[in-house]
């Protein structure tokens, strides 16, 4: 950080002294902001972002068996609900039943994915979060839901080794015409 100061603090001086040297300064200070910016930059990023991406298409295209090599053996997800939690063969038998009784079509209407890195504490690693609007048709006619969703994909040895997703189930029930009673109301 203090590179930067010096920086600025001589391209503050320059300006004053000579206009064309400030210029030709000024060129030369952000390519060097950027170039400093970008050694940081993870190098697994564009492979973590393409790994989510083809496992977010298998789950678009209800291909459960491609879904399942992009989970490692440890995976964990965990979400919508605070207590909800399941491990990699209880999430592809999950996706099994629900693409053959469950789910007509996923549909991601709009998808946007980033990468990050965190360098230190109990969360330490490459993460991928993808957040979209899905619009998913139930088998027999029994309605479309329309949903945001944001799910948190940790990376580990190229593979999902744990997520978080998010979503408000509640608008989903509502959308398939499910009504919330508080039982002491009744």
């Amino acid at each position: 950080m203090s590179i930067i100061k010096n920086l600025y603090c001589l391209s503050l001086y320059l300006l004053l002294k000579n206009n064309f040297m400030m210029k030709n300064f000024c060129y030369l200070s952000i390519f060097l902001v950027f170039l400093v910016s970008c050694s940081g930059v993870n190098t697994n990023t564009k492979k973590n972002v393409t790994l989510v991406e083809n496992y977010v298409n298998a789950v678009q295209n209800l291909d459960y068996n491609l879904m399942e090599t992009y989970l490692s053996e440890d995976y964990m997800g965990y979400g919508p609900s605070v207590n909800d939690s399941i491990g990699k063969s209880g999430a592809v038998n999950s996706w099994k039943k629900n693409i053959s009784e469950l789910y007509e079509k996923i549909e991601y209407k709009q998808s946007r994915v980033m990468a990050v890195s965190v360098e230190d504490g109990p969360n330490k690693g490459d993460w991928v979060s993808n957040w979209a609007e899905l619009e998913i048709t139930y088998k027999d006619g029994d309605g479309v839901v329309n949903i945001m969703t944001n799910t948190i994909y940790m990376i580990a040895g190229d593979k999902i080794s744990k997520s978080y997703t998010f979503y408000n189930e509640a608008d989903a029930l509502e959308q398939l015409g499910y009504v919330f009673i508080n039982p002491n109301n009744l």
